[in-house]
């Protein structure tokens, strides 16, 4: 055995290919036709040993553009915001990274209660009576909750704003098509839904209203205006949001909304590749029994001590399965942690400042940029929160070729923003540009200099 601590010798070999009654292993693929079959060595290198191995896997990780080597201005979902470090501290006990769902809750306090501490703070943000822990990610609770007005209402039109995330509206359709809904999108004027359109495309068939605040674009939508169009028709009102965003607005569950779902990315999960992120769910009393997911609820035992139970698990196809809406069979506890050490480590006043400061950042990004020749901000007429829209035009009076302008910034140590090109034809020449926390007056004046230069 040339590897002694993989558990494989020559002689399990030979055992398991004796059972199989197989003289070799090749033996075991001759029922696949040899055309079809690759036929030579793959263009892979030498094994290499462990100290090689690591030099090269570093030499690979170092041609990342992380965000400790550059000044990320991305970002449409994924943000890049400050995680403090008890966050991981927390969270790489092995109690909790290798805790999965609590099915024997009696013997999984620890788990239990981080979850209930996370549904805890997601009611006080929402200004909702109910949330659960957890859903996949935030895109994937929004169609959670169109099944759940569908099933509730048994009315097959789902009305979605455009400014609702493009991947969001993907995965709602999708949904839709399962259960047979017929999905309506209504478009967006100067950055905001139009609301006028909205109107129109309502009906005593509508089971939902869906709308994002802050939206796509980074606007903020009038959530108080559209309640009234909900209640007229007898559909839901969910409302998808920030949560981050909460530690200034009004919560969705004070402006009528009967769900409030968005991703808890912003709370302390990195933004990786791109996820793994934690969907957060929350809904007014009426519809507790109709959520996906489980609900965590604090109680005593026998002796009065403080204790945790599973208290419902309403639409999961392992219970109720002939009844089940929902195909929800695991969740994030683990990312809900995070967001759950990140709330407690910033509190209520920590929350409302690491807001402010986005608004305030951005809003100085927005005018530094919007004064670059060449720039100009479309939406200037709508409030927004961290993240705004960009028009950009060359010298020539052509729109700007985003994709080629973020390849040049990056040569500037710069992530860009966002190629709205990429969703609609129209937007072309469009950035969508986040401002965060970590964002510094000096990066800022730095892009606004960068792309007056590539302009």
């Amino acid at each position: 055995m040339k590897h002694r601590y993989l558990p494989m010798t020559d002689k399990d070999r030979t055992e398991m290919l004796a059972v199989a009654g197989a003289q070799s292993v090749e033996d075991l693929f001759a029922d696949i036709p040899a055309a079809v079959r690759f036929q030579g060595r793959l263009a892979v290198g030498e094994a290499l040993d462990e100290a090689s191995l690591l030099k090269y896997m570093r030499r690979l990780a170092g041609k990342n553009a992380d965000f400790d080597q550059y000044s990320s201005f991305l970002g449409a979902g994924i943000y890049d915001h400050h995680l403090p470090v008890v966050v991981n501290h927390v969270i790489s006990r092995s109690e909790f990274y290798t805790a999965y769902t609590p099915y024997q809750p009696e013997i999984s306090q620890g788990e239990l209660q981080a979850i209930f501490e996370f549904q805890s703070y997601i009611c006080e943000l929402t200004g909702m009576a109910v949330a659960n822990a957890s859903m996949y990610d935030g895109a994937t609770a929004l169609a959670e909750a169109a099944a759940l007005a569908y099933g509730v209402t048994k009315k097959r039109r789902i009305v979605v704003s455009r400014g609702v995330h493009p991947e969001a509206r993907a995965i709602i359709r999708t949904t839709a098509k399962g259960h047979g809904l017929d999905m309506v999108e209504i478009g967006c004027d100067r950055g905001v839904t139009n609301l006028a359109e909205l109107a129109s495309k309502l009906g005593d068939d509508t089971a939902a209203i869906l709308m994002q605040s802050p939206n796509f674009f980074g606007s903020i939508e009038d959530l108080a205006a559209v309640r009234p169009l909900a209640q007229q028709y007898g559909a839901l009102f969910v409302v998808s949001a920030n949560p981050l965003s909460l530690g200034l607005l009004e919560a969705p569950g004070r402006l009528g909304a009967d769900i409030a779902v968005g991703d808890a990315q912003p709370f302390g999960i990195p933004a990786s590749f791109g996820g793994p992120t934690c969907g957060y769910f929350a809904v007014s009393d009426k519809w507790m029994r109709r959520m996906p997911g489980r609900i965590v609820g604090q109680t005593v035992d026998r002796s009065g001590k403080r204790g945790f139970v599973l208290t419902l698990q309403a639409r999961e196809q392992h219970i109720r399965r002939e009844k089940a809406t929902s195909n929800i069979c695991s969740n994030q506890a683990l990312l809900a942690l995070c967001a759950a050490v990140y709330l407690s480590t910033l509190g209520k006043q920590g929350i409302q400042e690491v807001a402010r400061i986005n608004v305030q950042k951005a809003h100085y990004a927005a005018r530094i940029l919007g004064a670059v020749d060449g720039v100009t901000l479309p939406h200037a007429a709508s409030p927004f929160f961290n993240e705004f829209v960009l028009k950009l035009v060359d010298r020539s009076g052509q729109a700007a070729d985003v994709t080629d302008l973020n390849r040049r910034l990056l040569d500037h140590g710069i992530v860009g923003g966002y190629d709205l090109g990429r969703e609609d034809d129209q937007l072309r020449g469009h950035m969508l540009v986040a401002v965060t926390e970590q964002r510094t007056r000096e990066e800022i004046d730095g892009l606004a200099a960068r792309l007056g230069e590539l302009l």
